[in-house]
């Protein structure tokens, strides 16, 4: 599933291409995308109405239209689920098996793609609303990430998967930054220091502006598709490398920790993988 850095990545590649352009048609081949919008109130929203802006919030995109005949603005929530694509593509190209809907803006449609439909295309925002504050805020200072954690006995690595407490973290930088902050997965997030929080929160914030600054953390053959190059996971184009070489525990159960030597270790917690080093990162 894609977290924040993905998303990111999706929504400045997606920005510029979208601003500025009408929805002329809309085709709603899954319906079940919509929910719990339905058909109907989706195309008469959307039809005639201009993409204004794109924002992400947490691991969702919020696209702001203006609609034909209002002054006010309408958003759109998107979220990618496990396995969708949204991309620009030729009106003449045939669309993918999947694609459950279509806006056409002209000469190109906007089509998103998933595989197994458990992302949403949907005018129901609530969504968005009830995620906590986003990791680089200003407004959400080490302390108050400190005084959230104090109220939970849940394992740190767990309650951080929590989009509550903090927006956009998922199972592969939560793994990462406790690493990075030398905490160890298992520990009570009751029972994190401030000075553990500060470093927590400052790792955080670390991995995830790495991860967009390199692209993001899988390879992408960029040419399987004629689209406009980008799958929600894709590197960027001017990524040196690939940025999941640079991940220094998720993924690499029984490899050397980077620091010390000792084997990675993988344990699952609330049904996810979970990756750390036992010498580095003391319970």
């Amino acid at each position: 599933m894609p977290e924040l850095p993905e998303v990111e990545i999706l929504a400045r590649h997606l920005r510029p291409l979208l601003i500025g352009k009408t929805i002329r048609n809309i085709e709603v081949r899954r319906e079940k995308v919509l929910r719990p919008t339905t058909k109907s109130q989706f195309k008469k929203a959307l039809l005639g109405a201009t993409f204004s802006g794109l924002q992400r919030r947490g691991k969702y995109l919020l696209f702001e239209f203006k609609p034909k005949n209002s002054r006010d603005e309408t958003l759109l929530l998107g979220h990618l689920g496990m396995t969708g694509r949204m991309f620009l593509a030729p009106k003449k190209m045939v669309p993918p098996k999947h694609t459950a809907v279509i806006l056409n803006l002209g000469a190109q449609n906007f089509i998103y793609e998933d595989t197994r439909y458990f992302g949403r295309l949907t005018l129901e925002v609530s969504a968005a609303e009830k995620l906590g504050s986003e990791p680089w805020d200003k407004k959400f200072p080490p302390e108050q990430f400190y005084k959230k954690l104090k109220t939970s006995r849940q394992p740190v690595k767990v309650k951080l998967l929590d989009q509550s407490l903090i927006a956009g973290v998922g199972n592969i930088y939560a793994s990462e930054a406790l690493f990075r902050a030398k905490i160890s997965p298992r520990r009570a997030a009751n029972k994190i220091s401030l000075a553990s929080a500060k470093k927590l929160l400052s790792a955080i914030c670390d991995v995830m502006q790495e991860a967009i600054d390199g692209g993001s953390t899988i390879p992408l053959n960029f040419a399987a598709r004629k689209t406009d190059g980008l799958f929600y996971f894709g590197r960027a184009v001017s990524a040196p490398d690939y940025y999941e070489e640079r991940l220094r525990v998720y993924d690499r159960a029984g490899e050397p920790c980077v620091n010390c030597g000792f084997p990675i270790k993988r344990m699952v917690q609330a049904a996810r993988s979970t990756f750390f080093c036992g010498h580095c990162q003391k319970d």
